[in-house]
C-alpha cells in the first residue's frame, strides 16, 4: 500500500475528485494548506499598504491505495490539476506501513 499527498490549486479540487471517482477511489481526505515552492508568494495591496503574502492557499489531497494502482492515480491527478502555470503543484508518494479501520478491526488493503 502507498499514500498518495497531492497539494494542488483550490479551484482544481472538483476537476480532480471527480477525475478520481471515474477510475474508482472512493476515498480521499482534503485539507485547506498554505505554503510556497518556487512560486515565493506575491504582494498585495489593502488599504493603500503594500503587504508580502509569503504563504499561498493550497489544496492537500490524500489517498491510501494499492501498490499497484499508484501510477494510474498519480497520472489522474497529475492530468486534472494541470493548468501549466507556475504553482500546479505537486505529489509525494509514501510507503505505507498499515491502516486499520476503526469500526471492524479490518486491517491492510481490506481497511482502505
Amino acid at each position: 500500500m502507498k499514500k498518495v499527498e497531492a497539494i494542488i490549486k483550490p479551484f482544481k479540487l472538483d476537476d480532480v475528485k471527480e477525475a478520481l471517482n471515474e477510475i474508482g477511489i472512493q476515498g480521499m481526505t482534503i485539507s485547506e494548506v498554505k505554503g510556497y515552492g518556487r512560486q515565493k508568494g506575491h504582494k498585495e495591496i489593502y488599504r493603500g499598504a503594500e503587504y508580502v503574502v509569503d504563504f499561498i492557499p493550497k489544496i492537500k489531497i490524500e489517498i491510501i491505495v494499492q501498490s499497484d494502482r499508484v501510477k494510474q492515480v498519480m497520472e489522474t491527478i497529475q492530468k486534472a490539476a494541470y493548468t501549466g502555470k507556475i504553482g500546479d503543484g505537486k505529489i509525494f508518494i509514501l510507503p505505507m506501513e498499515e491502516v486499520i479501520r476503526v469500526r471492524t478491526g479490518e486491517k491492510g488493503e481490506d481497511a482502505i
